[in-house]
Parts: structure tokens; C-alpha cells; sequence
């Protein structure tokens, strides 16, 4: 199949590389000042004892060629403006952009059977152009059960990279487990400036932690999705402790901030369902002090 990538960071290039090193016809599309000395070949390096992947992929500015499916691996404050450099609709869409929201944004243009929802959970950097670094051991892919048909000899073939993947009948777990447990740890990192393990280790902000987590998860049940507090919250216990949230990263750095995109769908389900989410909102207001200060 032909795949096209669309947003060119650590998250959209891991998939590419991945993609291309596996045989798929792989389209890469990136800024127009970046293309003259963007690589032909993209290269993932992984985690210690795990063989580091080159493969070959085409860069365009534009996709103005039919492909099979357009993966999307944007910031959410970038859909926009990206969503213009796609002149020619794909088939299908497979979104991998945090948050719910941009769901319903993507079925309003390209219609909804296009949209293939899904999440991925892993900790990867880009070095450079066309270059990546999977952080953390694993890598977590799942896809709603529509996409099964499409994509499911591409998932087999994933799995024997050492990804995890799974086909979720129930959309709205899909969606809100990825952010039950995103949305507390880039929250709590972010504004304690900790990495996982030392927010565990601190009574104080391990209490923040939970109870982030019990507020998404009401949020998300009440939207229709299936969750357990205590599931998500045991998760926790088995990441790498030197694990940092992406957003706590771009804090550091002064980057713009998906600060709504991963806290805002808690704090505005709050407000609809009548649910107290005090957590969310005042980690949330401290991050916003934090990036401002």
C-alpha cells in the first residue's frame, strides 16, 4: 500500500521508518525549506540491544498523489495549517494526534468511514532530518476495530518489530485510555518538572497523579467509554522511572504547549457532566504560570 506521513516529528517518522522497513511505499511531507537536503532514506534508532532500522522514503511538500492511507502525527495547534498541504484526499485516514477532539475535525473533511481512529504510546525523539530515537522499550498502537480489514497484516507485521497493537471495538476507550494515562503524566511531570519515578516517590505529587487520574477517567466513562481508575493508575508502575512527558520537554525548551488538546477534553467534561475536576484544572493553571514565567 502507499502510505503518506503527515507531521514529520518523532512520532510521524517513527511510524514512517517502521512503514518503509516493512515494504510499504511510504511518502514523507515536510516544509518546502527542509526538502532540498531531506534524506532518502529515514532511520530509527531504538532502544539498547534492538537493531536500528533504515529504510527508504520519498519527501514532497504537498501530497498531491492518491494514497491509501494519511497518517497524521501533527501537534493539534498544527492540524490546521498542515491539512492545507493535502491537495489530493486519501482513502483513508489514520489519526495519531493527542486528545479526542481532532476526530471530528478530520470526519468533517474527509468523511466519516475515512477516518480510521488510533493512539500510540511510546517516548521518541527526533535527532534530525529524516533521523529518530525511540526512548522508551515500547511501543503501544492501537487502532479502532473499523481499521481491521485495512491494516490488519501491516499490525502482524508490527508486532514482530516488538510493537503492541490491538484493534478496540469501543472508539471512545480507545480514544480516552491513551489520554487517561497521557493526560496526568504530561500534567503532573510538566508542572513538577519531575520524571515519573520521582513524582511516584513524592507523596504529594503521586496523590496529584491519582487523582488526575480518577477525574479523566470519570470524564471519559461519562463520554462512553469503559475505564477503570485503578488500571490506568497501575500502568504507571510499570514505565521506565526516568520517563518525561513530551509536554514537560517543550516547557524546558519554551515550545508551544497541546496543553488544551491534553487537558482541556477533562476540564470541558467536567463542566458538561457536573464533575469536579479541580486537579486537572489547577495543574493546568500551573503549567500555564510555569510557560509564561
Amino acid at each position: 500500500m502507499k502510505h503518506a506521513i503527515l507531521g514529520a516529528g518523532a512520532i510521524g517518522g517513527l511510524v514512517g521508518t517502521v512503514l518503509a522497513s516493512i515494504g510499504e511505499d511510504v511518502v514523507v511531507i515536510v516544509r518546502a525549506e527542509k526538502l532540498a537536503a531531506y534524506p532518502s532514506n529515514l532511520s530509527l534508532e531504538r532502544p539498547s540491544g534492538v537493531e536500528a532500522i533504515t529504510a527508504p522514503a520519498r519527501a514532497v511538500t504537498t501530497l498531491e498523489e492518491p494514497v491509501d492511507v494519511l497518517w497524521i502525527a501533527t501537534k493539534t495547534y498544527q492540524l490546521q495549517a498542515a491539512l492545507e498541504t493535502v491537495k489530493q484526499s486519501p482513502r483513508h485516514v489514520v489519526p495519531l494526534s493527542n486528545g479526542v477532539d481532532h476526530v471530528e475535525v478530520l470526519r468533517k473533511r474527509f468523511g466519516k468511514e475515512s477516518v480510521i481512529p488510533a493512539t500510540i504510546a511510546v517516548e521518541a525523539e527526533r535527532s534530525a532530518p529524516g533521523e529518530f530515537v525511540q526512548r522508551s522499550p515500547f511501543v503501544r498502537l492501537n487502532l479502532t476495530s473499523s481499521g481491521e480489514p485495512l491494516l490488519g497484516t501491516i499490525v502482524e507485521k508490527l508486532r514482530k518489530l516488538g510493537f503492541t497493537c490491538q484493534f478496540m471495538p469501543n472508539e471512545q476507550t480507545l480514544l480516552w485510555n491513551k489520554l487517561c494515562f497521557l493526560a496526568p503524566f504530561a500534567l503532573v511531570t510538566s508542572a513538577s518538572g519531575m520524571n515519573i519515578g520521582e513524582v511516584l516517590a513524592d507523596e504529594s505529587w503521586r496523590q496529584n497523579l491519582k487523582s488526575a487520574v480518577a477525574e479523566a477517567c470519570a470524564v471519559a466513562n461519562a463520554s462512553g467509554a469503559d475505564l477503570v481508575a485503578a488500571q490506568i493508575q497501575a500502568v504507571f508502575e510499570g514505565v521506565p522511572t526516568a520517563m518525561r512527558s513530551s509536554m514537560q520537554k517543550d516547557v524546558v525548551a519554551g515550545r508551544q504547549l497541546e496543553l488544551d488538546a491534553i487537558g482541556g477534553p477533562i476540564v470541558r467534561g467536567g463542566e458538561r457532566y457536573g464533575m469536579e475536576v479541580k486537579t486537572t484544572a489547577n495543574l493546568m493553571s500551573a503549567i500555564r504560570a510555569k510557560a509564561a514565567a
